[in-house]
């Protein structure tokens, strides 16, 4: 099975989950995007719910489907987000995400989720975050740079994110990415905290205690794994 056969497969399986009148948010990213097509075709059949977009592109991909959005979380809880990650780590759910570029909304519509549901290939997943995969950090453009050079000292290289044309690239917000890629990421949850407490930091791909399952496709089968 090719890891795009296994996204879908794990996004198969998630998309089980949604009940009919639930509120769901809708990831960002490649595999994501299998469950938004998916729940797009259950929609065209009459199944009914509301989904709540992590991103412009996301949200460009339901309209498609006539999926009845809401445009930002409101008071009301979302009943579970389907979302992908770049990297999980079994143990906890630790994950990094936001390689997609939408982290910020990402995050903020699983912090206001009763249930967040990872979906991945096997490339995915790992006993613990490795620090193999750089984490995105989305920056305010303002004095990007000597954001850049704090973050540094924690111990890494922030690399500025660009659009195939060489421009910075830019989130749906407005901001920059740094890619960083730490020297230890030992402990994930110091590491959140140390990034957060930069000034210019907006927020960090690092997501710690947000995720309830994550479904993960091998070749022969998707694997549930629940966090502690």
């Amino acid at each position: 099975m090719s890891l795009d056969l296994q996204k879908r497969a794990a996004a198969a399986m998630a998309v089980e989950m949604v009940e009919p009148g639930m509120i769901v948010g809708l990831g960002t990213g490649s595999t994501a995007s299998h469950a938004i097509r998916l729940l797009g075709e259950k929609y065209r059949a009459g199944f009914r719910f509301t989904g709540v977009p992590t991103s412009l592109a996301s949200a460009e991909l339901a309209r498609g489907y006539g999926i009845p959005l809401i445009d930002s979380p409101s008071a009301k809880e979302i009943d579970l987000t389907i979302d992908g990650a770049d990297e999980i780590g079994a143990a906890d759910l630790s994950l990094i995400k936001g390689m997609g570029g939408a982290l910020l909304w990402e995050k903020i519509v699983a912090s206001a989720s009763r249930r967040v549901a990872i979906i991945a290939d096997s490339s995915k997943l790992a006993p613990r975050l490795t620090g193999k995969v750089a984490i995105p950090v989305e920056v305010v453009r303002f004095g990007w740079e000597a954001t850049s050079a704090r973050i540094a000292r924690l111990g890494c290289v922030p690399l500025l994110r660009h659009e195939p044309n060489g421009e910075p690239f830019r989130t749906d917000s407005g901001h920059y990415i740094l890619h960083c890629r730490m020297d230890d990421l030992s402990d994930p949850a110091a590491v959140e905290h140390d990034l957060r407490a930069i000034v210019g930091v907006v927020e960090t791909g690092l997501f710690i205690g947000l995720a309830h399952t994550a479904l993960v496709a091998f070749a022969e089968e998707v694997r549930r794994y629940d966090a502690p």
